[in-house]
């Protein structure tokens, strides 16, 4: 009887053992169907992806249930400094950088931007970096460009936190023409 329990037990652990030591075979992301827009010919070359001890699990794990639009953008917005919240599209020969939070603040659109310029003041540079992307991003949503004539956060220069103050002060120029929408 003792026998059969510790064999019980061996099988059990080499069977734990061999799933948590193997992945499956991850497929590679596709990138967005939409059409980026004028933001995508300011994107500047992106540095290449730090996705080291994140899954894909992870990357792209979110609440099972979103009360509203709201809660989504606030998650996303918690997710805004995690440099492993990120995940790599374009193969091998040209691969380029998905930023989960950034992207999908983006998509959201209107809704996120109060609560993207109320971060504006950031010290995280990587942070303030990917929120001013979403900034350009969210600032394009169809119906806010319909109320502002086409005014959105026009940065120089996407992606790259050297241009951070320059554009944190586009941003702001922007919210104080558009910001009384949200006040």
């Amino acid at each position: 009887m003792a026998y059969s329990r510790l064999a019980t037990v061996m099988i059990l652990l080499l069977l734990l053992g061999g799933c948590t030591s193997r992945s499956a075979p991850q497929a590679e992301p596709t990138p967005p169907a939409e059409d980026p827009g004028p933001s995508e010919q300011a994107l500047s070359p992106e540095p290449s992806p730090a996705v080291v001890g994140t899954s894909r699990e992870d990357r792209f794990w979110v609440p099972p249930h979103f009360g509203s639009e709201m809660d989504e953008a606030h998650y996303y917005i918690s997710r805004l400094a995690d440099r492993r919240f990120v995940d790599v599209y374009g193969g091998e020969d040209h691969p380029r950088v998905w930023y989960i939070a950034a992207e999908s603040l983006g998509q959201i659109g209107e809704p996120a931007i109060p609560l993207l310029f109320a971060l504006i003041e950031t010290d995280d540079s990587y942070e303030l970096m990917l929120l001013l992307y979403a900034l350009q991003l969210a600032t394009q949503d169809p119906q806010l460009m319909a109320q502002t004539e086409g005014d959105y956060v026009r940065l120089t220069e996407t992606l790259n936190e050297g241009a951070n103050a320059e554009n944190r002060a586009i941003a702001q120029e922007w919210w104080e023409r558009h910001g009384w929408r949200w006040q």
